[in-house]
């Protein structure tokens, strides 16, 4: 199950990507051959009127093959043959598009699931953890924890990771108008690195509106928390954590075991993530083709097709061994139970 959920989760975020690129060919008066999801051997394909809509076996990757987009063509059409700045909004439209996804999950989640209230009313109990054991019932309030008031969320969760490790929590619950006083034990959770008794906050509906501000800022948060991260790998002051396809199926399925919400929220980081590593000035991804066109730009006239080729070639390879690299670190990982 977590793999076709996984599967599911890559095919939006290839979907999105190529379809960026597709609709601004089009937009451009591009002629589009080809608009494949996956990739290796074709599964069946449906021609359209002028592009041809392909499946592939391998749920990984996808493309957007336009004319003259690798090779010289005189076609009017040919994507050679556009100026610069059309060449560049149709390598763009990718990331954009990748981050549009994310926005619109963002707005949909908000505007159906709804956000966390704040308040220090428990929404939902995980069957079979601590805090159903004890008898805390969606609904209740946490007033009190060992004695510490909790007026809202975060003094709830504050309360119970900061204790001392591993010690029973007595919860103060303000239940129908009553309170009522709950032995608690709670666990460690790995993902986290905190001790958890089970429970999440309440959730409250947004009206359409605030859902598409609220989509907008979470993607911008979500976005520089990204770059902040990647410049804290490259200088050397963050450690680096990079997971390929085997450790995001892993993530995908933890993701789904809590939640619609959760693996709704996890697709969206992950086109934010797909937007962002594809405008890195990285050989054989979207913005090096960028940095190409505007070195085109400047120079008035192309670089020679058979050195650009060669460089996203070499890039290309690059990058796969460092997929298979990272995906054996993957199954190690997970291996080890990591």
């Amino acid at each position: 199950m977590a793999i076709l959920i996984a599967i599911f989760v890559f095919l939006i975020l290839i979907v999105s990507h190529e379809l960026g690129h597709f609709v601004f060919a089009r937009a451009t008066g591009i002629y589009v051959n080809e608009f494949a999801v996956g990739l290796g051997p074709r599964v069946f394909g449906i021609k359209g009127k002028e592009t041809e809509f392909v499946l592939r076996a391998i749920p990984f990757g996808g493309a957007c093959m336009m004319l003259g987009e690798d090779e010289e063509d005189a076609n009017p059409r040919a994507f050679n043959q556009k100026k610069i700045w059309q060449r560049m909004l149709v390598i763009f439209g990718g990331p954009l598009m990748n981050f549009l996804t994310a926005i619109f999950i963002f707005i949909i989640v908000f505007m159906v699931m709804g956000m966390p209230s704040g308040s220090n009313v428990v929404g939902e109990v995980v069957a079979g953890q601590a805090a159903q054991t004890a008898g805390i019932r969606a609904g209740d309030a946490i007033v009190e924890v060992n004695d510490i008031p909790t007026a809202d969320w975060n003094q709830v969760v504050t309360a119970i990771s900061g204790q001392e490790a591993g010690a029973p929590l007595v919860l103060t619950v303000e239940r129908d108008g009553q309170y009522v006083e709950l032995a608690v034990q709670p666990y460690f959770d790995e993902s986290s690195q905190r001790w958890l008794i089970g429970i999440s906050q309440q959730m409250q509906t947004v009206s359409l509106g605030q859902s598409i501000k609220l989509g907008f800022q979470q993607s911008y948060y979500m976005t520089k928390a990204l770059l902040g991260a990647l410049a804290g790998m490259i200088s050397g002051q963050m450690a680096v954590d990079v997971a390929g396809p085997v450790g995001v199926i892993s993530i995908v399925g933890q993701a789904a075991e809590t939640g619609w919400q959760n693996l709704l929220i996890l697709t969206a980081f992950l086109c934010i993530n797909l937007g962002v590593i594809n405008l890195l000035p990285i050989p054989a991804l979207d913005g090096s083709r960028l940095v190409f066109l505007a070195v085109e730009g400047v120079r008035r006239k192309p670089l020679p097709r058979e050195k650009e080729g060669m460089i996203h070639f070499i890039g290309f390879a690059l990058l796969i061994g460092l997929m298979v690299i990272i995906t054996f670190q993957d199954v190690l990982r997970l291996a080890h139970g990591g």
